[in-house]
């Protein structure tokens, strides 16, 4: 089933200047011990000095990185980018891609980007932090998983190649995975495969769209998917909600969206803005979160991500702001209370919409609408045992006389009304 065909776009394209491009490549791979205990580390990145690029970096003040990264940087964790590949080259990202897979062109990894868009995507997960130069990424110590789906109009023609992307990014290690596209129809599809990554304990971030590139103002598939951190964008300093941003009751937290200074390929840099670029920022915060606690449930992972948000807009959860602006350093420090489930997880959709049982690995690659309406319906039932978890011991034996005995009553009660209602009428 299509959907609107689109990634959140670019909406200012330019490439920096000579003097801002002067200087920016990053030498050696940083090497730190992954965090799995609440022990800050020691001398973190300063992100507020360094070349001009860093410096326009503004929402690393703004999400206080800084503070973040003495609890973890990203070590440990692989975050898929679902989107146009990866320039694997880019001097912010060398030695951060692993090899991925590209749906569009056969013979390429996933490691070539044709546009920019993954590009820029990935380096505001996992941009090297090793130098005082270039971006630096939210997770600076992560790894990529490059999955590419968006051709050289940065397009998807079908949600299937991205259910397949979703699936393989699963199956391969993902921890966490960003899309950064999405469309105004749904998909069957598309949302058994996100099932399957909620089942396989995998936390999923997605643009709710933005309003140049869409006729519809309802947030995109599949940001409207239930159990999915759907991001809405905000303006620079995030005090308020970006006017280029779809938001809607879907909508989960935001991250900035603006005045944004990303990589681009060929080793660039560019200014861009969209909700494209709000959700790697959260995808990067859940990276934190999962290597500062490596076996930290992923409901438990986006609990930490809405319990923390800085509240904006009416008090609470509203359909502008969601739960608020992201906050990394809160994310990683705050007590917040045990969950068992996705707390977003709440509805029936037309996916399995629980952390319950999931389809077999592929079913969703070449399903047709008949086999994908038969898996909407099996979810209902998988939604409601997942709800509900079974008991794994017996019944007690006399439980299950009386049961019997019962039945057989009841049986034989029906069996006499029958005898007598034809008996009456004949």
């Amino acid at each position: 089933m299509a959907l609107g065909r689109r990634r959140c776009p670019l909406l200012s394209r330019h490439r920096l200047g000579a003097a801002l491009l002067a200087g920016f490549l990053a030498v050696g791979v940083p090497v730190t011990p992954a965090f799995a205990t609440p022990t800050p580390v020691a001398d973190p990145v300063n992100p507020l000095v360094g070349d001009p690029v860093r410096s326009e970096q503004w929402h690393l003040k703004t999400l206080n990185l800084a503070g973040a990264w003495t609890y973890a940087n990203g070590t440990g964790v692989t975050v898929a980018v679902i989107d146009s590949g990866v320039d694997a080259t880019h001097p912010d990202l060398q030695g951060q891609v692993l090899p991925g897979l590209d749906l569009v062109d056969s013979k390429g990894d996933g490691d070539t980007d044709l546009v920019g868009h993954g590009t820029t995507v990935s380096a505001i997960i996992a941009g090297r932090g090793d130098d005082t130069a270039g971006v630096i990424g939210i997770a600076p110590h992560a790894k990529i998983l490059p999955v590419r789906v968006l051709d050289e109009e940065n397009r998807y023609n079908d949600a299937i190649i991205v259910a397949k992307g979703v699936r393989w990014a699963v199956d391969h290690g993902a921890r966490v995975i960003n899309l950064s596209l999405g469309g105004n129809g749904s998909s069957d599809a598309l949302a058994a495969a996100l099932d399957y990554a909620f089942a396989k304990d995998v936390v999923v971030v997605a643009c709710t769209g933005n309003v140049s590139a869409s006729s519809d103002p309802e947030v995109w598939y599949p940001a409207r998917e239930p159990g999915v951190l759907a991001v809405a964008g905000m303006e620079r300093d995030g005090d308020v909600l970006w006017s280029g941003s779809i938001t809607g009751k879907e909508t989960v937290v935001t991250a900035p969206a603006t005045q944004l200074v990303g990589a681009n390929t060929g080793g660039g840099y560019w200014k861009v803005q969209g909700t494209s670029f709000a959700a790697p920022m959260v995808s990067g915060t859940a990276a934190l979160i999962r290597s500062r606690w490596p076996t930290m449930p992923a409901g438990e992972v986006i609990n930490r991500i809405i319990r923390t948000a800085k509240d904006r807009g009416t008090a609470g959860r509203d359909p502008t702001y969601g739960f608020g602006l992201v906050d990394p350093t809160g994310a990683l420090t705050a007590e917040v209370p045990e969950v068992y489930d996705n707390p977003l997880d709440t509805s029936p959709s037309p996916g399995i919409a629980r952390f319950g049982s999931a389809p077999s690995s592929g079913q969703a690659q070449s399903a047709p609408d008949d086999v994908a309406k038969g898996l909407s319906q099996r979810a209902a039932g998988d939604a409601a045992r997942a709800a509900t978890p079974a008991s794994n011991s017996p019944a007690p034996e006399h439980q299950a006389w009386w049961v019997a005995a019962i039945l057989l009553l009841l049986s034989a009660a029906a069996a006499l009304l029958t005898i007598r209602r034809f008996a009456h009428t004949t």
